[in-house]
């Protein structure tokens, strides 16, 4: 199908019929309503340089369900150590602005632009954007972020600048999302960190199922903080 060009409505096309490189549609805006729309229809903005807006839902979406998340031994044994203290959305700003300086392999740059980081921190403010915190000594060493609506987390980046200190946020927010029983993380598209950690595919029409469901599962909005337990690093 033709990729549809959004105007200064907020309508979406029907992201089941999105192009087969997964763009549902190109412009748009990022303010906060056309973004929990988005979200809302399993849809996420990813910009790309010399492009207009773009914006996604793949054939295949790759979920972690938090009750399985997959620890793998050497890392329960790290779990185990408390090397690091984790907290949620105690610098939602650092940890999106550590996301965008981290390089990836095989990406130029980032697409954490500077008016991405703006609309993220915007989400947050109304209480709809979380981060996760790692800290080592009171630094921050690695972190995450995402959206969340109802009983679904939309994930966006991540960084580790410490060994496994993404893995441990990561894990962290799957055991406190399991206490709110949160139906699934979704993990956008695969990794092979995203697939250690237990992510797995679904086709789009069954994403789209799901993320349906858990939005209508009620949540309240505003800043998040971690059960005491987990503040050291969730237990294996």
């Amino acid at each position: 199908m033709a990729i549809a060009t959004l105007g200064q409505d907020l309508r979406f096309p029907d992201p089941e019929r999105a192009h087969h490189t997964g763009v549902v549609a190109v412009g748009g805006d990022l303010s906060p309503d056309r973004l929990l729309v988005a979200y809302s229809l399993g849809i996420f903005p990813w910009p790309a340089e010399g492009y207009p807006l773009l914006w996604h839902c793949p054939a295949q979406r790759h979920v972690v369900v938090p009750s399985q998340v997959r620890v793998a031994r050497s890392l329960a044994k790290a779990l185990r150590k408390h090397p690091y203290t984790v907290a949620l959305d105690s610098d939602f700003v650092a940890t999106i602005a550590a996301c965008a300086q981290t390089p990836r392999p095989g990406q130029d740059g980032t697409w954490i632009t500077p008016e991405v980081l703006a609309a993220y921190v915007r989400l947050h403010q109304m209480g709809f954007a979380h981060s996760v915190e790692v800290r080592r000594r009171g630094e921050l060493v690695g972190g995450l972020y995402g959206v969340a609506l109802g009983k679904a987390f939309f994930g966006e980046s991540m960084f580790a600048w410490a060994d496994n200190a993404s893995k441990i946020g990561f894990i962290t927010l799957c055991r406190q999302l399991e206490l709110w029983d949160f139906h699934f993380i979704d993990a956008q598209v695969h990794t092979p960190l995203l697939e250690s950690l237990g992510a797995q595919a679904l086709p789009r029409r069954k994403f789209l199922q799901r993320v349906a469901e858990a939005i209508r599962q009620p949540m309240p909005i505003g800043p998040w903080s971690l059960t005491p337990s987990l503040v050291n690093g969730a237990a294996a």
